[in-house]
């Protein structure tokens, strides 16, 4: 387990924070223990929430050209038909995985190849759960498509306490199955859209493992 780069500002101000909290409970209430017990308690408790909140495992990823492996920790939170009109403009299935704020931020790419599209849409913050988040929330839209010429988008979505998407990749890059492609500070939502005939391996209300958990498997083109 490592310290993810994205907390580093979070882990440096939340330190700062500590020593001036401390400083002044112990420069001006220097007899009342209670008091100086309990914000030994609250640093101690903000302390593993930014280091939880930024954790970054390290695993082994298995990669396969027909599996799309989830790109984020969360729970299924919908599985169905959609039309996507940014960027596909057909029908697709939609999978999205709600992040919570105690799961793992890091996003992976659910299959290898090209960065065909990207697109950063600023927007508003509504709850993650909300149905106009994935068409009205701060997000980034990005489609790889594969060797075999199957093309997979999906978005990071902002949420109401998720406020900053960091990503790392841009159009024409040949990326990895599995390797990051961006952090959502927070936790929140990412949107998965598949062809339509993809089977689906996961139903709503799993728990899923980014870069673990095979989430589909794409149809063999004849």
């Amino acid at each position: 387990m490592t310290f993810h780069k994205e907390g580093y500002t979070s882990m440096a101000l939340c330190i700062l924070f500590i020593f001036i909290l401390n400083a002044l409970v112990h420069f001006f209430y220097p007899d009342v223990m209670v008091l100086k017990w309990f914000v030994y308690v609250l640093s101690f408790f903000l302390f593993i929430v930014i280091l939880q909140f930024f954790r970054s495992p390290k695993f082994a990823i298995t990669t396969h050209n027909q599996h799309v492996i989830c790109p984020a920790d969360g729970k299924v939170v919908v599985i169905e038909e959609v039309e996507e009109t940014e960027y596909l403009k057909d029908k697709r299935i939609q999978v999205s995985v709600f992040m919570s704020p105690v799961n793992v931020h890091v996003n992976r790419n659910p299959i290898a190849g090209i960065v065909k599209y990207f697109k950063y849409h600023p927007g508003k913050y509504l709850v993650a759960w909300h149905p106009k988040s994935s068409t009205e929330n701060e997000r980034t839209t990005i489609a790889i498509e594969s060797p075999e010429g199957v093309t997979v988008l999906f978005r990071q979505i902002a949420g109401a306490l998720a406020r900053r998407i960091v990503w790392y990749v841009k159009e024409g890059q040949e990326v990895e199955q599995g390797a990051q492609f961006g952090f959502i500070k927070f936790g929140s939502r990412v949107d998965i859209f598949l062809p339509v005939g993809t089977q689906i391996n996961v139903a709503l209300g799993d728990k899923v493992k980014g870069g673990r958990t095979i989430l589909a498997e794409l149809a063999v083109k004849s």
